[in-house]
């Protein structure tokens, strides 16, 4: 099976075109080639799949072989590779995810993919719909998490995120304690991605994640999209944000009720799994 890596700000997969390749029991092979010590090393595996109602389809599954309905680094990177692979030689094109059809506008310089724009839909509050139970309806739902008690954010972008904002700095913040519980806290029923945020400004964000199902990662742009939403409702931050995570810079919009994500896509490496 022939493979690409590739990585959105440090935010890694394994894609894999199932216009050539065919996979069997994906969910299998996302666990083996997501291992940094015995496969090939990522956050998750990624097939890239012809669509009947967009340009093409992203099936997504993390590096646990859970199914992830959306990915907004994996759509940047889809973009870039559907372009300059030639598969999709076109400016603006529509992405089939499992949370919907998201469009994305590639910027493109001498035919290569330099950023990419995915408008990630409206976010979700209505809490049922994320799907997350809390009863109160105020902005913050308070959480305790062993010897801590935080104020959540819930918020759907595509999938469900849990924000917290922190005063403390969140580059010493114990990630792997709290977000790993904030991720099967009882309230998500299909569990969530974990994020914790510094406001550095009222358009400057600082972010780092814990996210369902792969654990701490670079980035996650579907997370910077929920904490620009969580920044805003909660009189942070303004409708322009730029999110920093420990891979880069997120550029988040809201605008027109959507969320739309700007940032970079790049190669890594391609081959062959197993080796031949």
């Amino acid at each position: 099976m022939r493979f690409t890596k590739m990585e959105g700000l440090g935010n890694d997969y394994i894609y894999v075109s199932l216009f050539t390749e065919k996979v069997e029991k994906p969910e299998e092979l996302a666990v083996r080639i997501a291992d940094r010590h015995f496969g090939v090393g990522s956050d998750g595996l990624v097939l890239i799949a012809p669509s009947e109602t967009a340009d093409v389809r992203m099936i997504m599954y993390n590096a646990d072989g859970s199914r992830g309905k959306m990915c907004g680094n994996a759509s940047r990177c889809i973009g870039k590779y559907v372009y300059e692979r030639g598969l999709v030689r076109k400016e603006d094109l529509l992405l089939e995810t499992d949370s919907g059809i998201r469009p994305m506008h590639l910027q493109i310089r001498d035919g290569r993919v330099m950023e990419v724009t995915v408008d990630l839909g409206e976010p979700i509050l209505d809490r049922p719909q994320i799907p997350c139970t809390f009863d109160s309806e105020g902005k913050t739902v308070p959480v305790r998490l062993d010897d801590r008690e935080f104020a959540v954010t819930p918020v759907g972008v595509g999938n469900a995120h849990a924000v917290v904002f922190l005063r403390e700095s969140v580059d010493t913040f114990d990630l792997a304690r709290y977000g790993s519980l904030l991720e099967r806290y009882p309230a998500f029923p299909e569990k969530t991605n974990a994020e914790f945020v510094n406001v550095i400004s009222p358009d400057h964000l600082r972010m780092r994640v814990w996210e369902r199902g792969s654990g701490i990662t670079m980035a996650c742009g579907t997370g910077a999209g929920a904490s620009a939403v969580a920044g805003m409702i909660n009189g942070f931050t303004g409708p322009n944000v730029r999110v920093s995570l420990d891979g880069g810079d997120l550029s988040i919009s809201i605008r027109d009720g959507h969320v739309f994500m700007t940032g970079p896509a790049a190669f890594v490496c391609d081959g062959v799994y197993p080796a031949e």
